[in-house]
């Protein structure tokens, strides 16, 4: 008789202690699942930004050229003027290009950024495109540079406030090698005065030069959009949570009742 009272003591025990850890868990349970809602829900957000930044970026490289004036004045208003086409027309100044290093189409090489004189005396960096690692120093490329007044189309892009990255190299301006894009450090090793530089940089389109080089049209648009595949991650998550929480729940008020 006192076994069986003994017993029973200790199965109310059990299932009281079984009932406050799902209690206790249930809270734990409730905020990870809210966490990966809200994580997945964040997700389906920034998918949706992504898509309507990429189609507005689309729309911007295949719309017609506007004036160099025009994204100088949205350029001015804080706007963003990153991948508009612009049409301008001017003079390069060959013996002041900048390098800056970079990889195209599988191949080490430079970006040929040339200073382009406007009619109306001030400058602006152009990309003119990519040359092969060897082909670096001008001697060897005689034919793409191009004199008198040249007239192009491409795409304007913003300057960079900072280095972009620690990881990157700093520049190296006595090499005439840039790892990011300095205007100021690019204005200041062409000898050109500051505050006749215009605050951006166009890439050139795709327009063969003389010679084959400098190959243009390297601008890269390549905005990876996983969200998508983040957003059913969380879900899943939420869901895999959702069925062990109640595998558990049942199997506590299981052995509970037992």
């Amino acid at each position: 008789m006192h076994a069986k009272a003994a017993l029973i003591v200790t199965d109310t025990k059990t299932t009281t202690s079984t009932q406050r850890s799902l209690w206790f868990a249930a809270p734990f349970v409730l905020l990870v699942l809210v966490l990966l809602l809200a994580l997945g829900t964040w997700q389906v957000k920034r998918l949706y930004w992504k898509e309507a930044l990429m189609a507005d970026i689309q729309q911007r490289i295949h719309a017609a050229p506007v004036p160099l004036s025009d994204i100088e004045t949205l350029a001015a208003s804080g706007g963003d003027i990153e991948y508009r086409t612009v049409a301008l027309s001017g003079t390069f100044d060959h013996t002041k290009e900048q390098h800056f290093f970079a990889t195209f189409q599988g191949q080490s090489g430079y970006y040929i950024y040339t200073p382009l004189r406007l009619s109306d005396g001030r400058t602006i960096f152009v990309n003119r495109g990519f040359v092969p690692y060897d082909m670096k120093e001008q001697a060897k490329r005689a034919a793409g540079e191009v004199s008198g007044v040249v007239s192009l189309e491409g795409l304007a892009r913003a300057r960079l406030a900072a280095k972009p990255s620690s990881l990157l190299p700093d520049n190296d301006r006595a090499k005439n090698i840039y790892y990011w894009k300095d205007l100021a450090a690019m204005t200041d090793s062409a000898g050109i005065e500051p505050g006749n530089v215009l605050p951006f940089f166009v890439d050139a389109n795709d327009a063969p030069n003389p010679g084959g080089w400098p190959k243009g049209g390297v601008t890269l648009i390549d905005l990876p959009n996983n969200h998508l595949q983040y957003a059913i991650t969380w879900y899943g998550l939420a869901a895999a949570l959702v069925i062990v929480a109640g595998f558990a729940y049942v199997r506590g008020v299981r052995n509970s009742r037992e």
